[in-house]
């Protein structure tokens, strides 16, 4: 098949059926348009398929940056070293920028969550649910009201009339368990998650 061959392939060589056809009704040639076209979708094709890949390489770096750092995971959790800390005894360690307050509670503290009937209280939870082993409470130190942070972790700070710990600025009081029982405050101190590595060791978060 020669080049000028007018059955061959179009953009193959020679000229195509569109010319044949303009040459025997115009009786002059006109530019093929069917090699314009072929090369322009091929121009298409290959600016998607780099925009494709342009987009590609964007987006990763975007998607990776969004990725929590290394840092930041750290922040996420916090060990605490309980074996330090003496029956009665409360401590306040920072977890992703809030107090959490933990109080290795006496039997007489635990006795006196457990009583409780869980059908008077305002956000009904027994103490059962609120730990995880009922020597060790641990809260998140924010008043449900306005955010405030309640006293009851010094000696001599006042708990109010439940043993745990009272906000002040409207008079919300708090039981051993952490759990509303006067004042505003709409819910109990929210207990973060945590698990026990070991007796003395607590993972928060």
């Amino acid at each position: 098949m020669s080049s000028h061959d007018p059955h061959s392939p179009c953009c193959g060589g020679g000229s195509c059926a569109s010319d044949q056809e303009n040459q025997s009704h115009n009786g002059h040639s006109e530019p093929s348009s069917c090699c314009g076209e072929s090369r322009r979708d091929f121009l298409f094709m290959t600016a998607g398929a780099m925009a494709a890949v342009g987009a590609g390489s964007v987006v990763w770096p975007f998607v990776h940056q969004m990725n929590p750092a290394a840092d930041t995971l750290a922040m996420s959790t916090t060990e605490v070293d309980l074996s330090s800390v003496e029956v009665g005894q409360s401590v306040t360690v920072m977890w992703r920028g809030k107090p959490v307050f933990i109080r290795r509670r006496t039997v007489k503290e635990i006795q006196e969550a457990a009583d409780v009937d869980v059908s008077t209280l305002r956000d009904k939870q027994a103490d059962a649910d609120r730990v995880k082993a009922p020597e060790w409470l641990i809260v998140i130190g924010v008043c449900t009201h306005l955010g405030c942070v309640p006293l009851g972790q010094k000696t001599g700070d006042m708990r109010g009339d439940y043993d745990g710990w009272f906000c002040p600025c409207h008079g919300s009081a708090y039981d051993s368990s952490g759990r509303i029982r006067k004042g505003p405050a709409p819910k109990n101190l929210e207990v973060p998650t945590y698990s026990f590595l070991s007796d003395t060791l607590v993972r928060i978060g």
